[in-house]
């Protein structure tokens, strides 16, 4: 944060573009993260365990607490396994597979306990770099002693966009009927072949749904490129944020920190994750990045939108 506002009088391209990607304002500590379980409310209806992950922990605390807030409102008991961390992407896509691999055989210890203790029903992941790469751990590990529970865990493996379909998304309670770009992240329409849930969740809690022309581009995050590929990230960069920007959104959503960070440093839209939405939508906090000082605009469409009675955080 203190190096940020230097960084274009750094020489390095690479080191410039890690200072980009550093949050302006640094998010608070959220205990949600640690190993527990968060109780559904109402009747049960599944037991899921949340990869919370390594990135969101330090860059977006708001994304892990709205999603499991989420999945307590849709009658999920959401277990935080002890043990389970970093899902080992960064590490694999740089060719450093000692070190993906002992991260990924946590995550896979932590969650067979779990699924051999009182049992799950999915492994919920916010993050699609990382639910592309846990969902990959069954073929990562095919010729090892951890064959057969890598396979389990892969097999389990969801989006949370999968689970919310799966279970219905419950009636709106703050329908707030705004323009939301939605920025397909190749992790999740490429990686894991899932291209509609998103939008639909998010038509079906109220929002106007537009997409940006060539949504099957790359934003140049891509894990590691944007760090260690500057220049050809930046103008993918470029191209994604010009065709955002055409479709005139009050929000752009997203479904991967990378993207979200990557997308966010060049345009003056909130990048809101699909799950804070959600969230926001069926009874929860109105997400930071729309109440902040500089999205005046988006604040004032909210107050125009809705009643005031509808949200009471919106009214502030």
């Amino acid at each position: 944060k203190i190096g940020r506002p230097l960084r274009r009088f750094v020489p390095d391209a690479r080191l410039r573009a890690m200072l980009e990607m550093a949050p302006r304002v640094i998010p608070p500590v959220s205990r949600n993260d640690d190993a527990q379980t968060h109780v559904a409310e109402g009747p049960r209806r599944k037991r899921v365990a949340l990869m919370t992950g390594c990135a969101q922990k330090a860059l977006n605390t708001d994304i892990n607490d709205a999603t499991i807030r989420l999945l307590q409102r849709h009658g999920c008991d959401v277990v935080i396994a002890d043990g389970a961390g970093c899902c080992g992407a960064l590490t694999h896509h740089i060719g450093k597979t000692d070190e993906s691999h002992a991260t990924a055989a946590a995550n896979i210890k932590a969650w067979v306990a779990e699924m051999d203790g009182d049992g799950l029903d999915a492994i919920v992941i916010n993050t699609s770099g990382c639910g592309t790469t846990v969902k990959d751990y069954g073929h990562m590990f095919r010729d090892g002693p951890l064959a057969q529970d890598a396979a389990r865990v892969s097999a389990i493996a969801k989006d949370i966009s999968e689970v919310m379909i799966d279970i219905g998304l419950q009636e709106p309670v703050h329908a707030a009927p705004l323009r939301v770009a939605y920025h397909a992240a190749c992790s999740l329409q490429h990686g894991q072949q899932i291209k509609t849930y998103p939008k639909d969740l998010l038509r079906s809690a109220g929002f106007e749904i537009v997409e940006p022309a060539e949504p099957h581009l790359c934003c140049g995050s891509a894990g590691t490129y944007n760090l260690l590929q500057p220049e050809i990230s930046q103008k993918l960069k470029e191209r994604k944020v010009r065709n955002l920007e055409a479709t005139q959104p009050d929000i752009i959503s997203a479904g991967n920190i990378g993207c979200m960070m990557q997308i966010g440093s060049s345009i003056g839209v909130p990048v809101v994750h699909t799950a804070e939405l959600l969230d926001w939508a069926t009874g929860g906090p109105i997400p930071a990045a729309l109440t902040d000082e500089g999205q005046q605009r988006v604040r004032h469409v909210v107050s125009f939108r809705m009643p005031t009675d509808a949200h009471p955080q919106a009214a502030k």
